[in-house]
């Protein structure tokens, strides 16, 4: 009779004291005496059954394939201040991503604040995400001169990754028009391109950082996502591409596409690449669980 009155109804876990992300596959998202509920018909990582959903304490449900949900779990959702969002096996596409409405916004208001700044702090963060990608701080300060170098480094990343996994390699071609066009091994580079975006795109949503604000990329409506993909082009997005143009070849009724978008989901899962993004958003803008500086 009270609970308007207490704030009962209302009341929300801060974000910093959830436990971030949680899949679901294959089964019917609905409530049931104000409980959220999932009843799975069976996947890899959740065997078959009728599950609690502690949506309180989560803050994304990640949707897979052969999930429906009911307006009843978006309402409880919507009110309780977690996410959701429809994703393609393992995160390897992003459909959807409803706003969080989080209950902070210091991370996208430092985000802006500093994208902002064009020749002072935006640079600085351009610098980071180099000096992440390359491993040490370039002293360069013309963002022309820093995208000149990266490329020049990646074209030996493309060799070396090349020769390691036995791939015939013959320069990155990309033809937007035509992608079909591509070699085999380009081709897969686009899809395991693809694949590790739609993971970039989860943990911005999942942070709740703005994606048209990029520090490295600048025209695309998801320029801080490609900022964020990049980051793991090294160690995901080509290794995954090269070794499933190994496949590929053994394996010639298999789509290369099909063969990429399994990989990634494999190496999403077993090295929680999602998780790591979002720590790297985090520790970019120098914040803790909690927004705050650190």
């Amino acid at each position: 009779m009270l609970k308007g009155r207490l704030g009962i109804d209302t009341a929300r876990v801060p974000h910093a004291d959830r436990h971030g992300l949680l899949w679901l596959a294959r089964g019917t998202l609905f409530v049931e005496d104000g409980t959220l509920r999932f009843v799975s018909s069976g996947t890899e990582g959740l065997p078959a059954g009728d599950y609690a959903i502690p949506f309180q304490a989560v803050s994304l449900l990640l949707l897979g394939p052969g999930t429906t949900v009911s307006h009843d779990a978006l309402r409880l959702m919507a009110r309780h201040g977690t996410g959701l969002a429809a994703v393609g096996d393992d995160g390897v596409r992003l459909y959807t991503a409803p706003p969080l409405l989080p209950d902070d916004s210091a991370l996208a208001r430092r985000q802006a604040r500093l994208w902002a700044d064009a020749d002072g702090a935006r640079l600085d963060v351009a610098r980071r995400l180099y000096a992440w990608r390359l491993g040490e701080v370039l002293p360069h300060r013309d963002i022309a001169v820093l995208r000149g170098i990266e490329g020049s480094r990646m074209r030996e990343t493309y060799r070396v990754l090349a020769e390691r996994h036995g791939v015939v390699w013959d320069g990155r071609r990309y033809d937007r028009a035509n992608p079909g066009a591509a070699d085999l091994p380009n081709q897969a580079i686009n899809h395991a391109a693809s694949a590790v975006e739609a993971a970039a795109a989860i943990a911005v949503a999942a942070t709740a950082t703005l994606p048209q604000l990029g520090f490295i990329h600048e025209d695309s409506g998801q320029s801080f996502v490609l900022d964020v993909a990049d980051l793991f082009r090294d160690t995901v997005t080509l290794p995954v591409a090269f070794k499933a143009v190994g496949l590929a070849r053994r394996q010639p009724d298999q789509p290369v596409d099909r063969l990429v978008r399994r990989l990634c989901g494999a190496t999403f899962r077993r090295d929680a690449v999602i998780p790591a993004m979002i720590d790297r958003i985090k520790a970019l803008f120098h914040a803790d669980d909690r927004g705050r500086d650190t």
